[in-house]
């Protein structure tokens, strides 16, 4: 997932002209190939990729040779080749480590994605990041921006300050301070346990040395950056810990996420409030174009022109809406028949490797009809997905699919993690409900889900299922591709659909509230989406006109497609990146990259005497006038020999249903003339609050510098 979502980005800035350049790692036996056994068993097949028969080349040397680096790990080095991948405009490096030059046992570290144990994982991890960066260096490419998709390219943080350290002589503290302004750390994760940990012994082992000699500090520092409390010795590493402590701004990928991602990551912000913990978030989009069927692109450039993903898509909702029902229902049937086709294949083929008599085999090929309603579920099969809350009741589930008048087919696909028992006892109760004689017409499982399969379900299906546990879905991104192609969404309310979902849109599932592992609710809420298809979609979509077209079903078509679809698209994806990071992290960095580092040598030395004078800072006296309709508050500050513009006093009183909270800055008056390293500072707010509402607080205060996330100091007036 994490793939296909980079790999749109790098298609979407190709087409937007954003000077990116994406780097991650070869791997040649990539993500397993699933095959399902008669018992309906998953197994896990490692075929290896022939990087001759992938659309890569080798990055050369000018003379021939190939561009090797070289990554030394505790008593060997390995060494790095690079393959390069042209996406349009833009090109994407793939580091890998089956090189002759390594000992066997290192040709293998970038082999499979979730390969191995935490070793492997952490030795991918520091190739990717440590190696990334210096495969731009070696490129001669000097990126401005340095954007983490994940924790697990967080090292590259530290090479990039190693980098800086070599080219100014600076240290590391002041390294880090100033290339971080150009780090942006992309967070895609909605559980603490899903963040990469690695155990202190084994971030020793490859990193202590790295540390100590390349970055000039200690090792209890470098655990410090990937540590919640840096004086708890037997605390893990957390990369995603590291990314935060080495970014100059942080999202999430929907506007759900962004709110879940401030919950997990409040302990690095202890006393601050959860609202301001500062994660912002970029909604997930999808490249279109790749996702479109020849049908959908033929009917949008009719509508809206060939170039409509290459600018601001100001027009398109007005365009789309513009297509006929008879035009919109002509493109949805004929739709239906290309995926038809494919899954009849598809499945032959699966049940002729399976050993399936000709009689079955030959069954396959006859399945299903393109006139059915056709509900799409492909994802990967873990349980806080609940792949299988529709076979809650499977006796209503069949009579659902098999109603002579009204009858529907559901297409299934998805792979279980190779270590996920759970999630792989999941696809076995649904091959065993598929299986069953009476439910074979109307259902099927389509084994080894890939690209492939997702471009035609996309292209194909006319609602598009997802039941995930509502907050753990950060977006999802699959519900996206049916858009452009005029299926329609039926999905909890959770990541992307939860911003998406009006009532003339598609269908939701849920009250938008989180139940946890609540097994009543889920029962409830399979119920509910038993209903929903039961009294709302199934009739909608079988209620025709006199002309054979369902009206209301076309009408939440057209809609779907004119408001979501330029929305959801990469396109906003990128712009959104490029105007509210990408530009302002540029030149943040360039401010503090100005003669060899100076503002980041500045910051360093604020926030030592920071450390130095901070626990002694406190609240004196505090003055109440209310004149009319105001509040006059003055207060007494001690700051203990602090630089008064070295802070920020506020008043601040927490939101009303859900208004932003009120942060008034306060004002210095004057010193305290009976303390030294007193001052006097006052503000005038609203007295429609009552001014025990209000709650005076100090915080570091540098221009240019981002708080809380550089400086998570705060103090509370008591």
């Amino acid at each position: 997932g994490l793939g296909n979502v980079a790999g749109d980005q790098l298609k979407a800035a190709s087409d937007l002209g954003v000077p990116v350049v994406g780097v991650g790692l070869l791997y040649q036996q990539g993500y397993f190939r699933q095959v399902i056994d008669r018992d309906g068993n998953q197994e896990a097949l490692y075929p290896y990729n022939d990087p001759g028969q992938l659309p890569i080349t080798p990055v050369r040397h000018p003379n021939g040779e190939w561009l090797r680096l070289e990554i030394a790990l505790p008593g060997y080095s390995v060494w790095l080749r690079a393959w390069q991948v042209q996406v349009g405009r833009v090109k994407l490096y793939l580091l890998d480590s089956n090189d002759a030059a390594n000992f066997p046992a290192y040709r293998g570290i970038t082999s499979e994605l979730y390969g191995g144990g935490p070793d492997v994982r952490l030795k991918q991890e520091l190739l990717l990041g440590i190696g990334g960066w210096r495969l731009l260096r070696a490129l001669g490419i000097k990126p401005d921006v340095c954007h983490l998709n994940e924790g697990h390219a967080a090292f590259a943080v530290l090479e990039r300050a190693r980098d800086f350290m070599e080219e100014t002589g600076q240290p590391f503290d002041v390294a880090l301070a100033v290339t971080r302004a150009g780090n942006l750390f992309t967070t895609h994760t909605a559980v603490a346990a899903g963040f990469d940990r690695f155990a202190p012994d084994l971030v020793e082992q490859y990193l202590g040395g790295y540390a100590e000699k390349k970055l000039g500090i200690s090792l209890h520092d470098l655990m410090a950056l990937g540590r919640q409390n840096p004086n708890d010795a037997s605390e893990s590493f957390n990369m995603a810990y590291l990314a935060i402590r080495g970014s100059g701004a942080v999202n999430g990928v929907s506007r759900l996420h962004g709110k879940v991602s401030r919950h997990l990551f409040e302990p690095l912000f202890p006393h601050w409030p959860a609202d301001e913990v500062p994660v912002s978030h970029i909604t997930n989009g999808v490249h279109m174009p790749n996702w479109d069927s020849a049908a959908a692109d033929e009917l949008w450039t009719e509508a809206c022109g060939k170039d409509r993903w290459l600018g601001t898509m100001e027009t398109l909702e007005q365009d789309i809406r513009r297509v006929s029902d008879a035009r919109l229902w002509q493109f949805r049937t004929a739709a239906s028949q290309p995926l038809i086709d494919y899954a009849r294949q598809r499945l032959a083929r699966h049940y002729a490797a399976a050993g399936a008599s000709p009689e079955e085999v030959e069954e396959a090929r006859r399945l299903f009809d393109p006139n059915i309603l056709t509900l799409g579920f492909a994802r990967r099969f873990a349980t806080y997905k609940r792949p299988n809350l529709l076979l809650h009741d499977p006796e209503r589930l069949l009579r659902l699919l098999s109603n002579p008048q009204r009858p529907v087919q559901l297409i299934i696909a998805g792979k279980a993690h190779p270590a996920d028992k759970e999630g792989q006892a999941l696809i076995q109760e649904w091959i065993h409900f598929i299986r069953r004689p009476e439910v074979r017409p109307y259902a099927i499982f389509l084994s080894d889900y890939d690209m492939l399969l997702t471009e035609h379900l996309v292209q194909g299906v006319d609602v598009w299922l997802n039941t995930p546990r509502r907050p753990w879905e950060a977006c999802g991104t699959s519900g996206m591709k049916v858009l452009v192609n005029g299926g329609i969404n039926l999905s909890e309310l959770d990541g992307w659909w939860a911003e998406a979902y009006v009532p003339d849109l598609g269908w939701a599932l849920g009250d938008g509230q989180e139940h946890g592992n609540d097994l009543a609710w889920d029962a409830a809420e399979a119920e509910a989406l038993y209903d929903r298809l039961e009294r709302e979609v199934i009739p909608e979509f079988y209620t025709r006109d006199d002309k054979g077209i369902p009206t209301a079903w076309v009408a939440r078509m057209r809609e779907s497609m004119a408001r979501l679809t330029p929305r959801f698209s990469a396109n906003r994806t990128v712009r959104e990146y490029t105007e509210q990071h990408y530009l302002p992290s540029a030149a943040a960095y360039h401010e503090r990259a100005a003669v060899k580092g100076a503002m980041g040598r500045q910051m360093v030395n604020w926030q030592h005497s920071l450390e130095q004078k901070w626990a002694a800072l406190h609240f004196g006296e505090v003055k109440l006038e209310t004149k009319g309709e105001q509040h006059i508050f003055e207060i007494h500050v001690g700051l203990n020999g602090l630089d008064p513009k070295a802070v920020r006093v506020e008043l601040y009183a927490d939101g009303i249903k859900g208004s932003p909270p009120v942060r008034q800055e306060m004002t210095l008056l004057h010193p305290l003339a009976d303390e030294s390293g007193g001052y006097v500072f006052s503000a005038t707010v609203s007295a429609t609050r009552a001014p025990t509402d209000f709650t005076a607080r100090v915080m570091p205060h540098c221009d240019g510098v981002a708080i809380p996330l550089e400086d998570s100091r705060i103090l509370w007036q008591r």
